[in-house]
């Protein structure tokens, strides 16, 4: 749990320079930098009695002193919501997320939700990272399955937010998406914003886009289907499935970025065609799983990489697609 209750720090030469916000979370590691820059914006902390901004740079002999209240109650009822955990320590825990669960609470879905489960699991988890969403410092598709990784503590919450930010962590997916792709491997760099008609959707075409990179390796082909791994660069929201999309392979199921009738528009072989709508008219969600997330441990720093297996829906598609080859 963070540090809580008045705490006062004397700068040193070493720390001659550094911000203000940088020294407070190097002094007292589990008070996070964004927690100490929130509470020196609000005059919570103080240099020799003075108010200051985060990026402050501090001199010798400073005196800092603050405060850190207790944390904001959690407004989440834990509930004892089964989590598939593939590691966990006293700083972060990694699960497999099952596709149809939702990672945060959000307006229509109050409950039920990872992070209620979660909460469930670690009580402790209140508090860190912001109330509205504990511990998440990223998140995946309601219908989307896979590897997905929960900071414990602030000062680790700080660190895999830095890590994504400045893209230290890998994450490849799997996917099965429409049609044969060409190349046994590629990448695509378009950059990704809010549609300009539909705002519940990304697309390409957004005036305010920003910079979204994929790459992507052929695993395994079929006709008229293609299973892809896929790295992000990048983590835009809906990104593998716009990019997708946008290369003319939406992902199979996608409710949103799929068009079903293009994966089949080459093929010579109507009735294997038609065949593998008819299967394909049952698939309910996208076919997309975080398949593996690698990163730095936030404590060890020792390089971790963690892999969820297929779930059932995605694996016994592609059995009947190896079968019926």
């Amino acid at each position: 749990m963070p540090i809580r209750g008045a705490f006062a720090i004397v700068v040193d030469k070493s720390e001659e320079g550094r911000r203000l916000d940088v020294v407070i979370a190097a002094r007292l590691p589990e008070c996070s930098r964004s927690l100490a820059a929130s509470l020196i914006a609000h005059a919570k902390i103080l240099v020799d009695g003075r108010t200051k901004k985060p990026g402050y740079r501090v001199k010798p002999g400073d005196e800092i002193r603050g405060h850190i209240p207790p944390p904001a109650p959690v407004r989440f009822n834990p509930e004892p919501i089964p989590l598939d955990i593939l590691f966990e320590d006293e700083h972060i825990v990694v699960v497999n997320k099952p596709a149809g669960l939702v990672v945060h609470p959000a307006p229509g879905h109050a409950s039920g939700t990872l992070v209620n489960g979660l909460l469930y699991h670690c009580p402790t988890l209140g508090g860190i990272g912001g109330v509205l969403r504990p511990g998440i410092v990223h998140r995946l598709d309601k219908d989307t399955s896979g590897t997905l990784v929960v900071a414990k503590t602030a000062s680790a919450h700080e660190n895999l937010a830095r890590q994504f930010k400045s893209r230290g962590i890998q994450k490849t997916y799997l996917a099965l998406v429409y049609g044969e792709m060409a190349a046994d491997s590629g990448g695509i760099g378009l950059p990704i914003g809010r549609h300009p008609v539909d705002r519940k959707r990304m697309s390409t075409q957004s005036r305010k886009a920003r910079a979204a990179e994929t790459s992507w390796r052929v695993r395994e082909r079929w006709t008229g289907i293609t299973l892809l791994e896929l790295d992000l660069q990048t983590g835009r929201t809906h990104q593998l499935r716009v990019h997708c999309a946008a290369l003319h392979h939406p992902i199979v199921g996608d409710p949103v970025y799929g068009r079903g009738r293009s994966a089949f528009q080459h093929l010579k072989n109507k009735g294997r065609a038609h065949r593998l709508c008819e299967r394909l008219k049952i698939v309910s969600r996208q076919m997309l799983h975080a398949w593996r997330l690698a990163f730095t441990h936030p404590q060890t720093g020792q390089w971790v990489s963690f892999a969820s297996p297929l779930p059932a829906d995605m694996e016994q598609l592609i059995a009947e697609l190896r079968n019926n080859a």
